[in-house]
């Protein structure tokens, strides 16, 4: 009765562990006979799919969890490519792409929490993963405690209620860059039945989520993996198959879909992640290093740095750090002198998100929302994404842009 349209050769192209990151980058998703000897996978857009008979598409029907293609939403090849492959970075066995980044938070906090339900969310979260909580989530009857980000397990236990369901963790905090203990907060979480959602967009290669007791890892793809600030997209990735059933099942049920062409942009941008992040690493710590010894600058939120106060907990968990950081300016600086400071720039643009090639400045003080702790630094704070320009320009740039302070 003919078989029925699936991903050709869908098992795990880059499950060859003897092969480090950056080669499995650059081959993965890549199965020859489903690109005809092109080395990158076409862009497959569509809606319907056709089967060779009624049986087939109905046992297609049966697989709606597998990568079997029944319908555009479900995803095709080029989804599924980029599915494996993120996976596999993040130490994972199955993943679903979202359309935007806020929208791999949204889908899973549905997916595993209900009416009636208890959830805990880091005081540091993305600014939009807290409007859901006090926003839709608050509608539909879910309540939420937001906690301080450095807690420790025995103190978030006191914090469980019999109905938390749902521990979220986001680890460098956002604009704040608290490090969580994901480890004790997961045993926790887990002794009294809830699962670990963490956003992972910070650590992407350099955090293995699911060695450290995260059920669902989350990633804004938008950041490092798309990596040249033209794409939209976020992705989710479980380690077990009846989490993969509820997340994939909530994604299916909210009309989840991401754009095939989105998606191609975002397999192109892997092949040189590994580049890029090396060098932005590099990078955005010589930079940091050099806010640090500036005296205007009170201190520097980077936890890559030795002077940050849970660097030893980041060291012991991460492998590396990205380029994105805060700089609390010294006390005596106003957030006018500040913002003429960063006015200034010729080769930081002022915009939201990070990732990309370019780098980035934005105030972030006034916009940080606390309830469970202060969010005081002791000065105004800043938000540096360092691209791939020479260092030694942007600190000319940098330099030139504090001489506004003085």
């Amino acid at each position: 009765m003919g078989a029925p349209p699936r991903n050709p050769e869908s098992d795990r192209l880059m499950s060859d562990e003897t092969h480090r990151f950056a080669t499995r980058l650059s081959h993965g998703g890549r199965a020859g006979t489903r690109i005809h000897g092109f080395v990158n996978p076409p862009v497959h857009r569509g809606s319907t799919v056709l089967h060779p008979s009624v049986e087939a598409r109905r046992d297609a029907a049966n697989h709606r969890f597998e990568q079997y293609m029944t319908y555009g939403t479900q995803g095709g090849p080029t989804h599924y490519a980029l599915e494996d492959m993120i996976a596999e970075i993040e130490g994972g066995t199955r993943c679903t792409i979202f359309g935007t980044g806020l929208a791999a938070v949204a889908v899973p906090l549905l997916a595993f929490l209900k009416t009636g339900d208890h959830c805990l969310i880091p005081d540091s979260c993305y600014g939009p993963a807290r409007n859901l909580a006090e926003g839709l989530m608050k509608g539909f009857g879910i309540t939420t405690t937001f906690y301080d980000p450095k807690i420790s397990g025995e103190e978030v236990a006191t914090l469980f209620q019999p109905n938390t369901r749902v521990l979220y963790a986001e680890s460098p905090g956002s604009h704040t860059f608290e490090i969580q203990d994901i480890p004790a907060l997961a045993a926790v979480a887990h002794a009294r039945g809830a699962k670990v959602l963490m956003d992972n967009t910070w650590g992407i290669h350099h955090y293995q989520p699911f060695r450290h007791g995260v059920d669902v890892s989350i990633q804004a793809l938008t950041k490092y993996v798309g990596g040249h600030s033209d794409i939209l997209l976020g992705s989710a990735t479980v380690n077990d198959e009846a989490d993969w059933k509820t997340l994939r099942g909530a994604s299916s049920q909210l009309g989840q879909y991401a754009s095939p062409d989105d998606v191609w942009l975002a397999i192109r941008g892997l092949r040189t992640m590994h580049v890029r992040l090396k060098h932005q690493e590099a990078a955005g710590l010589e930079v940091a290093r050099w806010f640090e010894s500036r005296r205007e600058v009170l201190q520097v939120l980077h936890p890559g740095l030795p002077s940050h106060s849970q660097h030893e907990l980041f060291a012991r968990d991460f492998t590396g750090s990205c380029s994105l950081f805060g700089v609390v300016f010294d006390p005596r600086y106003s957030q006018a002198q500040i913002d003429t400071c960063i006015n200034s720039l010729k080769l930081f643009g002022i915009g939201a998100s990070w990732g990309g090639y370019e780098s980035l400045a934005l105030p972030t003080s006034g916009n940080i929302t606390r309830t469970a702790t202060t969010g005081e630094f002791g000065g105004k704070i800043a938000r540096f994404h360092i691209g791939l320009e020479d260092t030694r320009d942007l600190i000319a740039d940098l330099e030139h842009g504090f001489a506004h302070l003085n």
